[in-house]
């Protein structure tokens, strides 16, 4: 067997022309969706993470307005950059880049955001809405991954679901977000995480593994079923002389032998990265909704 190559980059596509085209539709009543960046420091992936968010949410006719503070910044001094941009009517979601360089402030941080704003998720409201189901905004690489999965033609409903790895950003959320009675949930899932005896047992067993743990070969191939559907979550930076950097990215999947052996894979990268950002489009463009009336 080898595996269907489920591509993410594809998929990312086709959902923002759908945002685009949904935006205009909205910029034409007078609303524009717009996003508030905060960047906190000089740390080179963030401000890589950000530069690529502006780019696509220019491209899909977003506003977007950025403010950028010193390493050295106090927690006040954040606080206020989130309390402007939660009192302007022109920014309807409101991203912090994580992390911060003082990891100690981010919960405050993250609790300062209007919940109406939180289009990242991460706002204890937001959870909690989520984990009761209610109309929230989702956490944007689970949300991501869910729609990787719908649209590609793998269902959830009725299927078991392995999720290796509990963070709070991925595993968690997912492992809710899949359980829930909706289109993209009622599926029976397992968590397994660094504690976890025999991780194989469990992953040996799902229709659906999906790797998050942030460890590079965490699921080899004598750890997944003929035929099952993977999802490799991981972005693992590993030494390769053979590169002009020294180095290439690798997910927490082996990816070649279990290729050989599932249904449908995504690459790392080039999986479920570019949807990451296109969720959080995706958000934006909802709570821009909300404000619009419709």
């Amino acid at each position: 067997m080898t595996a269907k190559i489920l591509d993410g980059k594809l998929i990312a596509q086709q959902m923002r022309a759908e945002i685009k085209a949904a935006a205009d539709e909205l910029k034409a009543r007078g609303v524009t969706p717009g996003l508030g960046v905060l960047l906190v420091g000089d740390n080179p992936a963030s401000r890589s993470y950000v530069t690529a968010k502006e780019k696509a949410l220019a491209e899909a006719g977003m506003y977007s307005e950025e403010v950028r503070l010193p390493a050295t910044a106090s927690q006040d001094e954040i606080l206020g950059v989130v309390r402007v941009f939660n009192a302007n009517p022109l920014i309807h979601g409101i991203l912090v880049q994580l992390p911060l360089p003082d990891s100690k402030m981010e919960a405050a941080v993250i609790e300062a955001i209007d919940p109406a704003k939180d289009v990242d998720g991460f706002h204890p409201v937001s959870v909690g809405k989520m984990m009761l189901g209610l109309p929230t905004f989702l956490p944007c690489t689970p949300h991501g991954i869910l729609h990787i999965l719908k649209r590609s033609g793998y269902t959830t409903d009725g299927a078991h679901v392995v999720v290796v790895g509990r963070s709070n950003i991925v595993g968690r959320p997912l492992v809710n977000m899949l359980s829930l009675k909706n289109a993209l949930g009622n599926a029976t899932v397992t968590m397994c995480h660094t504690r976890t005896k025999d991780v194989g047992h469990f992953t040996r067993q799902a229709d659906i593994v999906i790797a998050a743990a942030g460890k590079p070969n965490t699921i080899t191939a004598d750890m997944v079923r003929e035929g099952a559907v993977v999802i490799d979550v991981g972005v693992n930076r590993i030494s390769d002389p053979a590169t002009k950097t020294g180095y290439r990215l690798v997910g927490d999947v082996d990816f070649a032998p279990v290729a050989a052996k599932a249904a449908a894979i995504t690459p790392v990268p080039g999986g479920v990265g570019p949807m990451t950002i296109t969720m959080l489009l995706f958000n934006t463009l909802e709570s821009a909704r909300r404000v619009a009336g419709g």
